[in-house]
């Protein structure tokens, strides 16, 4: 039996309410993994789930920090991983929902980083560099010193990005030709719903139409309004951005909606081919995507 839960893919596949469904037939919980999902204010963009949606289950790293909060991976990783961890030393299977891949593999693998002596005037120095000129910019270094060990973390993962400049500039070798891998920390059973793209792409469609029917566009000029700069890092997600574009740029509502259209679309591409590279992925029809038929996988992951 699998320890832990994954449901994952490409944005507007369902994954939230069979996530809920699963954990309600489990007992357990739901641990989000998405990167927008964290912010406090943004519901609508994020289609954030209501309340009615969570089917009475609990559910973690919903509304964590302010939209004005930086928030990393790290960060991430070093609030959910202890949820994680504590459902399954009670023998219960949390279930990982989301389409950051980046905050996915943080729970469910142990990266290691070798044994490369850490050396502090090093982690000064980028820290410095970040603090100056922004995480970009050493996730910039890095590109050019390491650029297989860049394309595996995230810019905001800065804690990450410096120990692998720290490897490569006091060890002397590069991070990605070391041969750590990736450690499993659970047993854990991944499935993710496999929609054909035109149909993905009708319910991507669907769901920005439904996004500005619920209010979007208030939703955004609400933040503004409270002060929050349009260069934040969660105002640079897909649907805010291209509201505040067209705000400054007197787009008509129907020049915004196809513009995000065509921006999640190209998301989706990204996540699909993203979660491809999981390990024992398991793809779902639509209609294989149910809970009991998810839940009867569970058995065939030895624990």
């Amino acid at each position: 039996m699998a320890q832990v839960l994954v449901v994952c893919g490409a944005t507007a596949t369902g994954k939230t309410g069979l996530a809920a469904k699963c954990a309600k037939l489990l007992g357990s919980a739901v641990i989000s993994a998405d990167s927008q999902l964290v912010y406090r204010g943004l519901d609508i963009g994020t289609a954030k789930p209501r309340e009615e949606e969570k089917l009475g289950v609990p559910h973690y790293m919903i509304d964590v920090v302010g939209p004005a909060d930086e928030y990393s991976v790290s960060d991430y990783r070093e609030a959910a991983l202890p949820v994680v961890e504590r459902y399954v030393a009670q023998g219960k299977i949390p279930v990982i929902c989301g389409g950051t891949g980046f905050y996915i593999n943080s729970l469910l693998f142990d990266f290691s980083y070798g044994n490369v002596a850490a050396d502090p005037s090093l982690r000064k120095k980028y820290e410095e560099l970040a603090r100056e000129r922004g995480r970009e910019v050493v996730y910039a270094v890095l590109v050019k010193e390491d650029p297989k060990a860049a394309k595996n973390l995230h810019p905001n993962d800065l804690k990450r990005v410096i120990r692998a400049l720290e490897i490569k500039e006091a060890g002397g070798v590069k991070k990605s030709e070391m041969c750590d891998g990736t450690k499993p920390r659970f047993e854990y059973l991944a499935v993710c719903v496999d929609y054909p793209r035109e149909r993905l792409y009708e319910r991507i469609n669907a769901r920005v139409d439904k996004m500005f029917e619920d209010g979007l566009l208030g939703e955004v000029e609400g933040l503004l309004a409270r002060g929050i700069d349009e260069n934040c890092r969660c105002m640079q997600a897909i649907g805010y951005k291209e509201v505040i574009e067209g705000l400054k740029n007197n787009y008509s509502q129907s020049t915004m909606r196809d513009i995000i259209k065509q921006n999640t679309r190209r998301y989706a591409k990204r996540q699909v081919t993203f979660f491809k590279k999981m390990p024992d992925l398991i793809k779902l029809s639509p209609e294989e995507a149910t809970a009991e038929n998810v839940i009867s996988l569970l058995a065939g992951v030895k624990g």
